[in-house]
C-alpha cells in the first residue's frame, strides 16, 4: 500500500506517514480494481465496508422512474463512497456508483473499521468531519434538485460557484456533463444558456462565464 496516497485523503488529515503506517499495517484491508464503465454498486446494495478511491474516478448517479439519469457527483482519488451510510439502520447505497475510469478502491470491512477508528483520535475526528460535510453537501443537493425550472437550477449552480465575491467563473463541466448533472437533455442546457445571454444576465466564452446581472440571476432561483 502506498501510504503517500492515503496521506492525501481527508480520513488521514493531520497524520504523518509513520502514523498512517502504524494504523493501516495492523488493520485488515483490501484493494479492489474496476475497469472503466463497471457498476461498482447499485442503489439499495448494502454498505458493509468503508470504501475510498485511491486511483481513478467514479460517479454517483440516480435513475428516476422515467429512466432519467441524474448525476449526483464525481468522486476522485481520496474520496469516500457512501461513508455516511456505513452506520445507522439503513446501510444501503443511495445511488448507483459507476467507474468513470479504471479505478482502485481501498476497503475496510465495517467491524474492522470500528476498531480502526478507535486506534487513533485523529481518525475518528476526521471521519466525523467527513460525514458532517457529506450531510451538508446532500442537503444542498436536495435543495438544488427541488428547483422547479432548469433556469432556476442553472442560476443556483452559477451563484454557488461564484460565491459572494466573484463575477467570473470557469465551468469545469461540458454541456453534456451539465445536462447529466441537472438530469435534463443537452439541448435544454444550451437553450437556457442562450436565453440568459440574450437577456443580458451572463456572457460565456468557451468555459468562462461572466455574471452581468447578479440581481436577475438571484431572481431566477425563486421562479
Amino acid at each position: 500500500m502506498d501510504y503517500l496516497v492515503l496521506s492525501k485523503a481527508p480520513l488521514f488529515s493531520g497524520m504523518n506517514l509513520a502514523e498512517i503506517n502504524q494504523v493501516v499495517s495492523v488493520t485488515p484491508y483490501r484493494v479492489r480494481n474496476y475497469r472503466a464503465g463497471t457498476i461498482i454498486a447499485r442503489t439499495g446494495d448494502p454498505v458493509s465496508a468503508f470504501m475510498m478511491v485511491i486511483d481513478g474516478m467514479v460517479k454517483g448517479e440516480m435513475v428516476d422512474f422515467s429512466g432519467r439519469v441524474i448525476k449526483i457527483e464525481d468522486i476522485s482519488a481520496s474520496g469516500a463512497l457512501a461513508a455516511a451510510f456505513i452506520f445507522g439502520t439503513r446501510n444501503k447505497f443511495p445511488v448507483n456508483v459507476v467507474a468513470l475510469t479504471d479505478t482502485s478502491l481501498f476497503l475496510i470491512e465495517k467491524i474492522d473499521f470500528v476498531r480502526f477508528l478507535k486506534s487513533h483520535d485523529r481518525l475518528l475526528t476526521n471521519f466525523l468531519d467527513m460525514i458532517s460535510n457529506r450531510s451538508q453537501f446532500l442537503s444542498e443537493k436536495i435543495k438544488f434538485l427541488n428547483f422547479k425550472t432548469i433556469r432556476g437550477k442553472f442560476a443556483q449552480f452559477i451563484l454557488q460557484l461564484a460565491g459572494p465575491d466573484k463575477s467570473e467563473i470557469r465551468l469545469a463541466m461540458t454541456q453534456n456533463e451539465l445536462s447529466e448533472y441537472f438530469g435534463v437533455t443537452r439541448p435544454s442546457i444550451a437553450r437556457v444558456v442562450g436565453e440568459m445571454e440574450d437577456e443580458g444576465i451572463i456572457i460565456t466564452k468557451g468555459k468562462t462565464l461572466r455574471i452581468i446581472d447578479k440581481k436577475r440571476l438571484m431572481e431566477l432561483t425563486i421562479e
